[in-house]
């Protein structure tokens, strides 16, 4: 059952498109995040849900209901934001009741919810504090816990956890998941970060530039980018790009400089090749030292610069005068200036048009 529907909804500020005809279906329980650069439009198409902008076309339905010119309050929508935008001299408690007190609900009731409220959170020992008193981890599940107290079936995030550290940030990702996983209710989450993206959602919608550019599983996102500004911005590091020319001879094939990758086995979409592609492969799906001989490609190259990371260690090296990059194990004893032989399956390539930009 369809829990958000957003049917060709634009906005525009003046002669300024900010949000171009966009069309989505989140269905009831799940964890949709919009994710996307500074500017794309992705807190603009939360706040148009959330009754805060006015739009200028299209519609809006949640829970079934034609919401598109409701007040914010008639909505049934409760909302995190990226400031936690609590009350400085209330206390946990207060912040907690103080949207249910102004709905002029029952004590028991608003107590009752308090509790619940603060037991999902696991913040019963704050409850007498102000804000002044709490951590930033903290004071972000206080303002979760006032989205939860009002007990509705849609939550809408707005990158609330960009203001906390590294750590605390993993931690609380951690906890809005078990969070989606006790309540399941319908998350809709803004983040310009892959890795929450990637962790969090059910489905992601990359945005550029006021567009949806693919909305799927991040399974699906990652490993099959519909094009090359998916491909770009889904991970960390980055794809390896080349632009070559492919041929169409005995065998599909790609060349660049001295380089010929083969493409037997790549699932192009299509017969209709065109002659300039970009080819792209992940850093992880690349193959090093004895274990490249193995792969279907294998080439030598020369080490630039090696990253250890830990776990792994990410390696820079020149493929045929590019920038190529792959990962290695971190007891890895590669050392800049070697040479090494690294090889990858096409079959786990993406490929290009380099005029479209299209997955080919």
């Amino acid at each position: 059952m369809t829990s958000v529907s957003i049917r060709d909804l634009t906005l525009k500020f003046g002669s300024l498109e900010i949000l171009k005809s966009l069309n989505i279906d989140i269905d009831e329980g799940e964890f949709l995040v919009l994710l996307g650069p500074s500017g794309c439009g992705k807190s603009t198409l939360l706040n148009c849900i959330a009754g805060l902008l006015d739009i200028s076309d299209g519609q809006i339905f949640i829970g079934g209901n034609n919401v598109t010119w409701s007040q914010p309050s008639e909505r049934g929508i409760g909302m995190v934001f990226q400031s936690y935008a609590l009350y400085p001299q209330m206390s946990v408690e207060g912040n907690l009741a103080f949207g249910l007190k102004n709905a002029r609900m029952p004590k028991d009731e608003i107590a009752k919810r308090i509790a619940r409220a603060a037991e999902v959170l696991q913040i019963e020992p704050l409850l007498k504090r102000k804000p002044a008193q709490l951590s930033g981890g903290q004071r972000q599940r206080v303002a979760i816990g006032r989205a939860l107290v009002r007990d509705v079936d849609v939550f809408l995030f707005d990158e609330p956890l960009s203001n906390l550290d590294a750590k605390l940030r993993a931690e609380l990702r951690v906890e809005i998941k078990r969070l989606h996983h006790r309540l399941k209710n319908t998350m809709i989450y803004v983040t310009h970060d892959q890795i929450e993206a990637l962790t969090l959602a059910d489905r992601i919608a990359i945005m550029r530039n006021g567009i949806i550019q693919q909305l799927d599983t991040p399974n699906e996102i990652y490993n099959r980018p519909v094009n090359l500004y998916v491909a770009g911005f889904m991970g960390s590091p980055g794809m390896n790009f080349v632009e070559g020319e492919l041929s169409h001879h005995s065998e599909a094939a790609l060349n660049f400089g001295s380089t010929k990758v083969p493409l037997g086995r790549y699932p192009f979409a299509s017969d209709d090749r065109p002659g300039k592609a970009i080819f792209g492969i992940r850093p992880e799906h690349v193959s090093c030292g004895a274990a490249a001989s193995d792969e279907p490609f294998s080439v030598d190259v020369e080490i630039e610069v090696v990253e250890p990371m830990g776990a792994d260690t990410l390696v820079w090296a020149v493929l045929d005068g590019r920038e190529f990059r792959f990962r290695v194990d971190g007891q890895s004893e590669l050392r800049a200036g070697q040479t090494t032989r690294i090889g990858f399956d096409p079959a786990k390539a993406s490929i290009f048009d380099a005029q479209t930009e299209l997955r080919l």
